[in-house]
């Protein structure tokens, strides 16, 4: 049996602003840093074999501080983990879009890449990952939409309708060819830094 922990990355300025950000390559915030450094505290006390990450900088950057605290420090970085695809809709607010396109903008092609082929591109990591690491314990740090892309395809029956939070993480394990969702969203390791 393989298992993923499957980690959205850390908060940016544009998810502040509500930015569809999509395929810009835009760093984490501070506190995008801080959040990364807590989920790795959690994710210190268990053992990892691997970390995969998407090469756009919010999610190598968050593998990076997980691997420092893990001792893992090679990270293996995959475009196909890279968030999907904004087409004219990055950069922009709901306000702006609504503006430019009118209420009905979800429904234009706009160059957006299609939640099928976000579906696609992330099994098929996933599908290499547990080729690579038979019965191994992986972290994969991506994206919301392309994770509950990938998800939905993996595990039909797992309800995606909550987005996911930035360094949540999702258990998902591999056993004689079935996908199973152990874990999802959770992000209880952000819980202290909120009361203090």
């Amino acid at each position: 049996m393989t298992q993923i922990a499957l980690i959205r990355h850390g908060s940016t300025a544009w998810n502040k602003e509500k930015r569809s950000q999509g395929q810009t390559d835009n760093p984490l915030d501070q506190e995008g840093r801080e959040q990364a450094v807590l989920l790795a505290a959690r994710l210190a006390d268990e053992s990892w074999d691997a970390i995969y990450a998407s090469d756009l900088e919010r999610a190598s950057e968050t593998a990076r501080i997980i691997g420092d605290r893990l001792g893992i420090q090679e990270i293996h970085l995959d475009p196909r983990l890279r968030e999907m695809g904004g087409g004219q809709v990055e950069g922009t607010t709901e306000e702006e879009r609504l503006a430019k396109w009118g209420a009905d903008w979800s429904t234009l092609d706009l160059g957006r890449e299609l939640a099928d082929a976000g579906t696609v591109r992330g099994s098929a990591v996933l599908e290499d990952i547990v080729q690579q690491h038979p019965d191994g314990r992986v972290i994969v740090v991506s994206h919301g939409a392309v994770l509950r892309n990938t998800l939905r395809g993996l595990v039909p029956e797992l309800d995606i309708s909550v987005k996911l939070s930035n360094t949540s993480i999702t258990r998902i394990a591999k056993n004689e060819n079935v996908w199973q969702c152990e874990l999802y969203n959770c992000s209880v390791h952000l819980d202290s830094s909120r009361e203090s």
